[in-house]
């Protein structure tokens, strides 16, 4: 199984080890883009003080953001998994699972991210800020830029199992499953249901859906769930005591579950 997860926008303030080498990262194919974005950014980010901000989707008061990107080419790293610090990854909680899960985390979760197309949580990698929606001098739009680099070896990574895909929009539109692998595949959507005195209604939620999003993730870890195919993934939710309910969806696209949730 695969698990895809969106990346944070909090993250750790600063690295601990070793300087950032692109060698070392996961998915090695990736290494030239990620040279590339990595280079637009580090220039971006260290010339027109205006224009970076602009391009990166930052307020006057992020200025600092700019700065520790300029040096990210030799700042400290730390793994991916503790660089990433926002809802999802607190729900989710790496730190306190036990060994076998962290191991299960380790084989199964890649995280996407602007600046390098997608990363394990293993990967050694600077705190950084670089959207996907940011358009870098070079290279463009980083969603048109990734969708174009990430095909063969996000296919590859899924190889012929089941592909959780947790991603938020945009990162997902970064790399789409075709064909028989994306009938492997199973979106989720977090769906709130509340009692009214008119009776059950329910909404789509945004923000909290990520805390679920990583409940679900650490219960399969903990779980040691381990589906060969779409509809074992789904059985494996059931097992897991969450309401899924599957929505239609036509050949050769994934499979659209909404997961219904009382509690936020």
């Amino acid at each position: 199984m695969l698990i895809l997860l969106p990346p944070s926008e909090g993250k750790a303030d600063a690295g601990t080890g070793r300087r950032l080498d692109l060698t070392r990262l996961s998915l090695p194919e990736l290494t030239p883009a990620r040279q590339e974005v990595l280079t637009a950014l580090i220039a971006l980010s260290g010339d027109d003080e205006a224009a970076a901000l602009g391009a990166l989707g930052l307020s006057a008061g992020q200025r600092g953001e700019l700065a520790r990107n300029a040096r990210l080419d030799r700042a400290a790293t730390a793994p991916a998994g503790q660089v990433y610090t926002g809802v999802l990854y607190e729900a989710l909680d790496l730190a306190s699972l036990p060994a076998p899960a962290q191991r299960a985390a380790r084989r199964t979760v890649l995280i996407s991210s602007g600046l390098w197309g997608a990363v394990r949580l293993t990967d050694r990698i600077p705190p950084y800020r670089c959207p996907i929606g940011a358009k870098l001098p070079g290279v463009g739009a980083l969603s048109a830029y990734w969708r174009r680099a990430l095909a063969p070896a996000m296919a590859a990574a899924a190889g012929d199992g089941p592909v959780l895909d947790l991603r938020s929009g945009a990162y997902a539109a970064t790399w789409a499953p075709r064909g028989e692998q994306a009938g492997r595949t199973v979106t989720v959507r977090v769906v709130h249901e509340r009692d009214t005195p008119a009776g059950p209604t329910r909404s789509v939620v945004s923000h909290f859906n990520k805390a679920t999003k990583g409940r679900l993730v650490r219960d399969l870890l903990v779980a040691g769930a381990r589906p060969r195919s779409a509809a074992g993934l789904v059985t494996a939710l059931r097992d897991l005591k969450y309401t899924v309910e599957e929505q239609p969806t036509p050949p050769g696209r994934p499979r659209q579950l909404d997961v219904v949730v009382t509690e936020l």
